[in-house]
């Protein structure tokens, strides 16, 4: 989904009476179409024939649990044997509907919205999200922007999927089409699918991300494969091509900056499970080259970007056999970016190299798959540069920024008892505090966040 920071959409300005009417819509809209939200989709589970529990740490996601993680690797096809899979289009709607207090008033800020206390609803998104084919099978996402206007794709990863055998060991080997580098991700804790699930689109976050981290989102085509080897190692290598500047309008991913050729994208993990299943651990690396028109200016060439990254997963379910058992879930990530800014330096002043380093860990805790506190720590640390973070208004030439994330979320859905498999909903409570804000610990709790966030899901494949 749409992520906190530099990567955060522009929103129409609501009155507070306004924001209660379309956070009250957005619920009401969700309940109308029972007949009786990076999130679980009901059309996996109608699918399948299994809760979001099965797949899903809170039975809401993206975080994986193993069958979860299979059932991506497999391209999105299990059916489970359910006969209506067969015939009716795996298809979700989703809506977001969110309040944001900020510590600070900021008038003017963020373009669309009030300077403090924002209701507003943020997304409508329609997925179809499960088989196509036997062997293929999607997930494509398409948003309404409910605040800002506007509509386009968002996540987007399409699969064939086999099974085969390699050096007398079983193997499972696919092909990916998607628009996002760390989308088709399996594990999905990288940036596409990483912690915090929810944002507020009503703030300006940290000025500074790396290239993988959001960077070209819904900007790229890219294509590859991908390989799981005797249930223990993990290749993909992919490819990726900035979209031409016409197709981005056409998509809503319009941005000023534009890729030029082709980017390789690699990702390379190790999985085990321990003690029935008990415990799972995984490591690995993921990591991008990408050359960047700046402002989608040709005349000086490209800036050039290197992104090596490293992660690691930790999962302990002490009933495995156990669909709500209890989860810790726990994932950590660090990623350094190389950036030859030749151009940049030409054309705007810039450093002709920066480097820019990010560290995030959390770790969630799920109760009976209904209650899910969760704690983040994050730091970006980076060169000075006025004209790279902030075109040179010589209030600070820093990245620097740190802080924790506090969350609770309540799922009332998405177990075996539950009396529906077709939709889901969560509510979270969201509290990001910073101890540095953009290279300054003065006011960096100005711009601690407060959120609240709703989303409800619905299959129509049920």
């Amino acid at each position: 989904m749409l992520h906190l920071g530099s990567r955060t959409i522009f929103q129409r300005r609501e009155s507070v009476l306004r924001g209660l009417v379309a956070l009250a819509l957005g619920v009401a809209g969700g309940a109308c179409f029972l007949p009786g939200q990076a999130a679980a989709v009901p059309s996996f589970a109608a699918q399948t024939g299994q809760p979001c529990a099965a797949c899903h740490v809170g039975a809401f996601g993206p975080q994986l649990k193993q069958f979860g993680r299979d059932f991506k690797l497999y391209g999105y096809t299990s059916t489970d044997n359910q006969p209506r899979a067969q015939w009716i289009p795996p298809v979700t709607m989703i809506t977001q509907n969110a309040f944001t207090h900020t510590n600070g008033n900021f008038p003017g800020d963020v373009t669309h919205v009030g300077p403090n206390d924002n209701f507003t609803l943020d997304e409508v998104d329609i997925l179809y999200a499960g088989r196509i084919l036997p062997h293929l099978g999607a997930y494509v996402e398409v948003t309404y922007d409910g605040v800002g206007g506007g509509a386009g794709w968002n996540n987007s990863d399409i699969r064939f999927a086999r099974e085969g055998s390699l050096f007398g060991e079983d193997i499972v080997w696919g092909i990916t089409a998607n628009n996002s580098p760390t989308v088709s991700d399996v594990w999905n804790s990288t940036p596409t699918w990483g912690f915090p699930f929810a944002h507020s689109n009503a703030v300006t976050g940290p000025a500074a991300s790396t290239l993988i981290d959001g960077g070209v989102q819904w900007q790229v085509a890219g294509a590859g494969a991908y390989m799981m080897w005797n249930d223990l190692i993990y290749v993909e290598i992919d490819g990726y091509k900035g979209l031409g500047r016409d197709v981005r309008r056409a998509v809503g991913a319009d941005r000023t900056n534009s890729m030029d050729g082709v980017s390789p994208y690699w990702r390379l993990a190790v999985q085990q499970t321990f003690d029935d299943d008990r415990h799972y651990v995984q490591v690995g690396t993921y990591g991008i080259r990408g050359e960047i028109f700046p402002g989608g200016d040709t005349s000086t060439g490209t800036d050039k970007f290197t992104d090596i990254a490293f992660d690691a997963n930790y999962q302990w379910i002490p009933e495995p056999k156990k669909v709500t058992s209890d989860v810790l879930s726990a994932h950590a990530t660090y990623i350094r970016e190389d950036q030859n800014l030749e151009a940049s330096s030409i054309l705007a002043g810039t450093n002709r190299h920066d480097v820019l380093e990010t560290f995030r860990v959390d770790a969630t805790y799920s109760i009976d798959a209904t209650f899910s506190p969760m704690v983040q720590y994050f730091q970006t640390r980076g060169s000075n540069d006025n004209q790279q973070w902030y075109g040179g208004n010589g209030v600070s030439g820093s990245p620097n920024t740190t802080g924790f994330v506090f969350e609770l979320d309540y799922t009332p859905w998405g177990k075996p008892d539950s009396p529906v498999n077709w939709a889901n909903a969560r509510i979270g409570v969201q509290y990001t505090a910073y101890t540095d804000f953009n290279g300054s610990s003065a006011h960096a709790s100005d711009h601690n966040v407060f959120l609240i966030n709703l989303w409800t899901a619905l299959a129509f494949n049920r």
